[in-house]
């Protein structure tokens, strides 16, 4: 399985409880809380990805 390089959003800070996204893998987002670096995360087609991130904009 590839190895995901996760992020954090320019707007947290290090104290700050937010998710964290890689898009370093062609075919996948992948999605996990900052807090559990080490739980499960959420993996998401890059079409997907693309329509969630529409929607929390409308």
């Amino acid at each position: 399985m590839p190895e995901f390089a996760y992020c954090k959003s320019s707007y947290s800070n290090d104290a700050a409880e937010c998710v964290e996204i890689a898009t370093n893998i062609p075919t996948t987002v992948a999605v996990r809380d900052s807090k559990t670096p080490n739980g499960p995360s959420l993996h998401l087609h890059p079409t997907t990805w693309t329509f969630f991130k529409a929607a929390l904009q409308e």
